[in-house]
């Protein structure tokens, strides 16, 4: 279906038939690799869908650099119902200060992306860790990119999953058992 991008087929739920694909793509990599693309950059001519998986990838492969490369030089960084961060070096320094800190992490999992134009939609889970706290919530996305560039970055969640997770990986830093696993889809 043009336009949709559904990622690299994952593993399947117990008990599913596989006639029904299920979709999980981590973002973490091995050293050097970067999934999705070959030899790890997105060309000149890269879809919008390229240009935010690569940004995401960047991100989870803790290289702030080539994350922020990607980024309009004026970008709007929106997480709703907090400030909007406005430009590239501002974001830069956000997500450095975040990603600085000792035993700090990023993993990604899309369950859907679609675009439209330079405009592309994410449904995925995002995981934060530091340490052996570990809290994953469902972010929905919008990324619009023109000439290469992420010139808008705005995730919507839900403040009480958010929470509840925050909740749980306090609770999972101390009884290992009760830490988030990685989503299956």
């Amino acid at each position: 279906m043009p336009g949709i991008d559904q990622g690299t087929p994952g593993p399947t739920e117990a008990g599913d038939s596989g006639s029904r694909a299920r979709y999980v793509r981590p973002m973490s990599t091995a050293e050097g690799e970067v999934t999705g693309h070959r030899n790890g950059k997105v060309g000149a001519e890269a879809s919008p869908t390229a240009v935010v998986r690569q940004f995401l990838d960047q991100l989870a492969a803790r290289d702030l650099d080539a994350a922020v490369s990607l980024l309009a030089k004026d970008v709007d960084y929106i997480n709703v119902s907090t400030p909007t961060i406005r430009g590239r070096e501002r974001v830069r320094k956000v997500l450095g200060a975040a990603m600085g800190l000792p035993g700090a992490g990023f993993e990604v999992y899309f369950h859907s992306i679609s675009s439209d134009g330079g405009v592309v939609l994410t449904e995925r889970t995002d995981v934060l860790t530091l340490g052996p706290f570990r809290t994953q919530f469902w972010v929905c996305g919008r990324f619009d990119v023109r000439g290469g560039e992420i010139v808008l970055w705005k995730d919507y969640f839900d403040w009480m999953n958010f929470t509840m997770a925050m909740l749980r990986g306090l609770v999972g830093a101390v009884i290992p058992a009760v830490r988030a696993k990685p989503p299956l889809a």
